[in-house]
């Protein structure tokens, strides 16, 4: 009995560990980024690639939805480091209908798919080249909630007690 109590205890523990996808790598050109396919898409349509990034905005058309996403670089969890540089905009098309209020401006997104053409647009005033990424998966990362005390990022404490503040 003690020992089905220490691997469901275990088991839990490990299952909180867990941070999101992921997608395997082989196959997939993980050195590309949406800047270098914008210059030269013919040389690239075809390829597997990974992106993640930051929802700009969400559009659902007829057959599909598209979501137009500022890259980031992918950290080793394959989230988008949004602490970094940003690598150019892209637009991800996924078949079916996502819902706008999930897939919101702001939100984290990690895609794997296949290059298509790139699409001519705007980004205000100017015109843009976005690669174009026929998603194959989506993640949708969690909303990161935002501290509201200075004290430190990490609190674990074991024990029976109480606390006064």
């Amino acid at each position: 009995m003690r020992y089905l109590l220490v691997s469901l205890l275990a088991l839990a523990l490990l299952a909180g560990c867990a941070t999101g996808p992921r997608y395997e790598t082989t196959g997939v050109a993980t050195e590309l980024s949406p800047a270098e396919v914008s210059a030269s898409a013919q040389v690239f349509q075809g390829s597997q690639v990974i992106w993640g990034g930051m929802i700009v905005a969400t559009r659902n058309l007829a057959d599909y939805t598209e979501i137009e996403v500022l890259g980031y670089p992918l950290e080793s969890n394959q989230r988008p480091a949004t602490n970094r540089t940003p690598q150019g905009r892209f637009l991800v098309r996924t078949p079916g209908y996502l819902e706008q209020v999930d897939y919101a401006p702001g939100r984290r997104i990690t895609v794997t798919g296949t290059l298509g053409e790139n699409v001519q647009g705007q980004v205000g005033e100017a015109a843009y080249t976005y690669p174009l990424v026929q998603a194959r998966d989506t993640h949708l990362w969690p909303i990161d909630t935002p501290r509201t005390d200075s004290g430190p990022s990490t609190r674990f404490s074991i024990g029976v007690g109480v606390i006064f503040r």
